[in-house]
């Protein structure tokens, strides 16, 4: 099935108009519901919707008098109409899928609005990546607006990315067709600091008058998050904690609770609301980052929907979260996110608004999925060459580039060592005491702790920073090598054998990008992401299958973390405390400085 374009509400209130008044037949109608409105948080019993051109013309008791020759009538039988799911805060590219393959995942899980900031991609290729996303996005059945990435690199002076994002960049996306705002601001440090450049995307979203996104990652909530509010950002989606969450809204941002792969961070945060009391037309719901294998195997905002309810949130009040709440924070209330008459006409229908099974889904008054199956077409942009050729070394990659010398004389060294943190985007700063061998320092499994390195993979420099990582528990020879490295998109290798770690990074060069695992000598695990190093061509299904393979095989060498390759993707997050890799050296992330990798005596 395909799908046609919509109209705006201007060029059809006529047509909505007469349907409500019972002059012209409707599209469809949903007779003998259970209305879940959102603008005043009630369950409407004995309710009929009639949908007119894509969008609502009629909610109340009786559409008889919308039902003509060619109405579509169907009778719900007494389940529940709520709005389709809106997803705040995402990045495609994390699911490792085109924006076509993410759409098709998703729909029958209930989304129908995306609000993206695809810049994972602007990291790679620029604004023609940028480009390339939002392209892709418009094409599709759903909603799928785009963040214009606002922090290429994120961390000016710590990181070199492929491409930059310049303020004439946001300037010339503001008139997109899909553009919706500034994707998150990053660097919290410039616009505390006053960046001229900082201030300058900002100020070009504020006079096109779309939503600045927020990304405050310190837990410092003095003078400096004063500051960093001030500057413009209108919401935040790195709290950890409740104490975060009412700081967010106290300041007028809207918080934003995620539940990702490996983001867990609503239970600790929805108590502001659920225990303080605070009014919750101020939180929102979002994924950030979600892989294939979750959208699969346990749904998209469906399941941070139901994770809230589980985590003491009155229903109407988690469904307000991932609908009206959204759509009000972007500008869209009159638009979508509520079952209202002019309003897209995004539906789902379901038997219980606790456990939230995902019956069925239309999106612009047409079914698009039941029973878990997508039913419409999800057209695919022309991906051109320019953006499958992104991997570039200068040469093979050798054991002896891993290879970490000690200081002139040491028989051990104290260094300092990148501590992941399960379920959580920050890492810890840790202290380790290792032994040198032949000159050499390297991990010792005993204490957990591997190497890992990032090789530059934009301009074929050859450059590699090496140092030390606990918190995988890999206790076998292995080696781990990933294209996806957030945010500069470098080639992150973790591993306990150097041998190995040279076979993992001449791979991804090998196949374009993408993420392998080398275990006693051989390739366990492949996911190819041709598109920019971060995408599959495939489908969800297919990616999720071989990024469950990627799992077994990371369980098999030691990993017990949950979505742990999320985790390892994230190691050259330079924006994000405490301490993180990049191709200019170990980042303190504490101070944004470059930092030694072995203390001193």
């Amino acid at each position: 099935m395909t799908h046609t374009a919509l109209k705006s509400w201007a060029d059809v209130a006529a047509n909505l108009v007469a349907v409500a008044a019972g002059r012209a037949p409707a599209d469809l109608v949903l007779k003998n519901g259970r209305w879940v409105n959102v603008h005043t948080r009630e369950v409407i019993e004995n309710t009929d919707i009639a949908i007119k051109d894509g969008r609502f013309a009629y909610c109340g008791p009786d559409a008889s008098h919308c039902i003509g020759e060619g109405t579509e009538v169907v009778d719900v039988a007494g389940r529940y109409m709520m709005p389709g799911l809106c997803d705040a805060h995402m990045h495609i590219e994390s699911g490792m899928l085109t924006p076509a393959e993410f759409a098709r995942a998703v729909i029958p899980h209930g989304t129908t609005t995306m609000f993206t900031d695809p810049h994972e991609i602007a990291n790679v290729l620029g604004l023609d990546g940028v480009k390339m996303m939002h392209d892709e996005a418009l094409m599709q059945p759903v909603n799928t607006f785009t963040q214009m990435p606002s922090c290429a690199p994120s961390a000016p002076g710590l990181e070199t990315t492929g491409q930059e994002i310049t303020p004439e960049d946001v300037v010339a996306a503001m008139s997109w067709p899909g553009i919706i705002g500034l994707g998150e601001m990053m660097n919290f440090p410039g616009v505390i600091n006053v960046d001229p450049k900082m201030l300058a995307e900002i100020a070009a979203t504020q006079r096109a008058g779309k939503t600045v996104g927020g990304h405050y990652a310190s837990p410092d909530r003095g003078p400096a998050f004063h500051a960093y509010a001030a500057g413009g950002p209108a919401d935040d989606h790195e709290g950890t904690c409740e104490e975060d969450a009412i700081s967010r809204t106290r300041q007028g941002m809207r918080h934003m609770m995620r539940l990702g792969s490996a983001w867990y961070d609503v239970e600790t945060q929805i108590t502001a609301v659920t225990e303080k009391g605070l009014d919750p037309r101020n939180f929102i719901l979002c994924t950030d980052d979600c892989n294939a294998g979750t959208l699969v195997n346990d749904g998209h905002m469906n399941r941070v929907v139901r994770h809230a309810i589980e985590c003491g949130c009155d229903p109407l009040i988690a469904i307000q979260m991932a609908t009206i709440n959204t759509a009000t924070h972007f500008g869209l209330e009159r638009e979508l996110g509520s079952i209202a008459p002019g309003r897209r006409a995004d539906v789902i229908l379901t038997s219980d608004l606790k456990t939230l099974p995902i019956e069925q889904v239309y999106a612009r008054g047409q079914l698009i999925a039941e029973g878990g199956e997508c039913l419409v077409d999800c057209p695919h942009f022309d991906w051109p060459d320019t953006a499958r050729n992104t991997v570039h070394l200068d040469q093979d990659r050798v054991a002896a580039d891993f290879e970490i010398a000690a200081p002139e004389g040491k028989n051990t060294v104290t260094a300092k060592v990148i501590g992941v943190v399960e379920n959580q985007a920050p890492t810890k700063a840790l202290i380790a005491e290792l032994a040198v061998t032949d000159g050499l320092v390297q991990g010792d499994p005993a204490q957990d702790i591997c190497q890992i390195a990032l090789v530059e993979r934009h301009r074929a420099t050859g450059g590699v920073t090496n140092g030390f990582v606990s918190g995988f528990g890999y206790d076998k020879p292995m080696a781990m090598a990933s294209t996806v490295a957030h945010d500069s998109h470098h080639m992150i290798v973790v591993g306990t054998d150097r041998e190995m770690m040279a076979l993992a990074a001449n791979r991804l060069a090998g196949v374009g990008g993408g993420v392998t695992l080398f275990a006693d000598g051989e390739e366990k695990a492949l996911v190819e992401l041709p598109i920019a190093g971060l995408m599959s061509d495939d489908n969800a299904a297919t990616v999720a299958a071989k990024a469950t393979a990627l799992g077994h095989a990371m369980q098999a060498c030691g990993c017990t973390l949950n979505n742990a390759f999320m985790q390892h993707s994230l190691l050259a997050l330079v924006v994000i405390p405490a301490l993180r890799i990049s191709d200019l050296g170990l980042v303190d992330v504490t101070t944004f400085e470059i930092t030694d990798l072995f203390e001193e005596s």
